[in-house]
């Protein structure tokens, strides 16, 4: 075809041309050696390694929870940026702007309900993401760093989404973030203080509205971006994602490169003697074991993004973000609930604010930075739950912790301190109730765990999965079966 021809020449001549050539160095690869030479020489695609191993591509072992986080991360981006042109953070104006979004902007509707879907997702795929690297054992060294650094973006994103709930301006936003602000507020000495610079005042509005909006779109933002920075370039450095022994894959042959690649004398490996012993990369990369990134990895990667946009998109569509009436401060409702990743915190806070605020959050969060320096073994890095007593462990300390929480729960209902002695002191109540016996049966039931079999690897499991468990249990418990002043209720009443 003459047309066809014609475009052809154009393409040719622009693609020939010292202005195309300066800017894209690489035609499109037909080797595996030019498909390296892009990774490398991209500016988006160096973010990824050259070659990777096989063994890490398996979704059985990483179910890609953590490319599925950073795409949803990037979703958030992009309508975040989109939303704040329809977006005023004044009170008088702030819920009427969702309104404008459901009725009068094109797709705004659409956009805000990706918004909200992709933070909730974002919340719970982080988490998931940090049990499959804990279940893996895949902090063990040299990934102890980048493990914190995982702790750190968990709370960083509970932060974005829980400043990002009173955006709105609604009955929910306003009350939900009244009594996340609240549990903010009962460290003793310093909770006041971090409540009142978290709300500009003592109560919710305009300054709380202003401060978590800045929050929400420049400070946290730009938090999280470098800490996803260091934790990409970590994973890199460290020799890649953590990944199950197998056999080594068939050499990679390299089609038409073998006689174009002639080792340059002017290259040396002089630098890497400065380093004692080998590095973690040396060791852990062998390029016999691996295959290269392009297409083995991009790939998947491509087709993930599109998964998951397009799992956004079809909620987005069915399931509208709630929007309730205009917030109003002299209405609370009975009962007031925090957003639905703090509300197992806030059961065990309506037991205990010294206990469920305090003491159970700030070991929570030094525990698990604290995992990869007293699980110093080596054993069973890169397998799910170490071995088959670690998987029969995590299983008893999930199932083992229901009935054992439920057990407190009704006792305390039944026989609780305040219900016999309503003037007893404080500090009985915060030494016998739910969450203080909780928490010392689980640590109690890890220390058992660890003595028996002489592991602190099962010592770990036991921890982590029973408290995975009662929070998870604590949770359903808060968003279901909890009425008028925090009573059962039953939901379908």
């Amino acid at each position: 075809m003459m047309t066809d021809g014609w475009t052809s020449g154009i393409i040719g001549r622009v693609t020939a041309s010292r202005l195309w050539k300066s800017v894209f160095r690489h035609g499109y690869p037909a080797t595996d050696l030019d498909r390296m030479a892009t990774m490398f020489t991209n500016f988006f695609l160096h973010l990824l390694p050259a070659k990777v191993h096989p063994n890490s591509l398996r979704l059985t072992y990483t179910w890609a929870l953590g490319m599925v986080t950073f795409y949803l991360m990037v979703i958030l981006f992009v309508t975040g940026f989109l939303l704040m042109f329809f977006y005023i953070p004044v009170t008088d104006l702030a819920y009427h702007n969702m309104k404008d979004l459901q009725f009068a902007v094109s797709f705004g509707l659409l956009l805000r309900n990706m918004h909200r879907w992709a933070a909730h997702g974002m919340v719970a795929l982080v988490f998931l993401h940090m049990s499959r690297v804990f279940y893996t054992a895949s902090y063990r060294p040299p990934r102890e760093f980048n493990w914190i650094l995982g702790v750190l973006l968990w709370l960083v994103t509970l932060f974005l989404s829980f400043t990002g709930y009173l955006l709105p301006w609604d009955q929910l936003a306003f009350w939900a973030i009244t009594v996340g602000t609240s549990i903010a507020g009962y460290p003793p000495w310093i909770g006041e203080t971090i409540r009142t610079l978290m709300l500009g005042g003592h109560q919710v509005g305009q300054g709380a509205l202003l401060r978590f909006y800045v929050l929400h779109v420049a400070i946290l933002p730009a938090v999280l971006c470098l800490l996803v920075a260091i934790h990409f370039w970590r994973v890199r450095k460290d020799g890649g994602l953590s990944r199950p022994e197998g056999p080594a894959p068939k050499r990679t042959a390299i089609l038409g490169a073998e006689g174009r690649f002639v080792p340059g004398p002017q290259k040396t490996y002089t630098l890497m003697e400065v380093v004692r012993g080998t590095s973690p990369m040396v060791g852990a990369q062998r390029p016999e074991d691996e295959v290269p990134a392009w297409p083995h990895l991009l790939f998947r990667l491509v087709v993930l993004f599109q998964v998951v946009l397009g799992v956004v998109v079809l909620l987005a569509i069915f399931f509208d973000a709630p929007l309730e009436e205009l917030a109003n401060p002299t209405h609370p409702p009975n009962p007031a609930k925090a957003p639905w990743y703090f509300l197992g915190l806030q059961e065990l806070v309506s037991y205990s604010a010294l206990v469920g605020g305090v003491v159970i959050p700030g070991l929570l969060v030094l525990g698990l930075m604290g995992i990869p320096y007293i699980d110093r073994a080596r054993e069973g890095e890169g397998i799910w739950f170490t071995s088959a007593r670690g998987k029969r462990i995590a299983a008893w300390s999930f199932v083992g912790t229901i009935p054992y929480t439920m057990g407190l729960l009704f006792l305390n209902a039944r026989f609780g301190v305040r219900r016999f002695s309503p003037e007893a002191p404080q500090g009985v109540v915060d030494l016998l109730n739910p969450a203080t016996l909780l928490l010392a049966a689980i640590v109690a039931f890890s220390v058992i765990v660890g003595w028996r079999t002489g592991s602190r690897r099962m010592a770990a499991i036991a921890l982590f999965s029973a408290f995975v468990s009662a929070y998870v249990l604590l949770m359903i418990i808060g968003t279901c079966f909890r009425g008028p002043n925090w009573d059962w209720a039953l939901p379908w009443r």
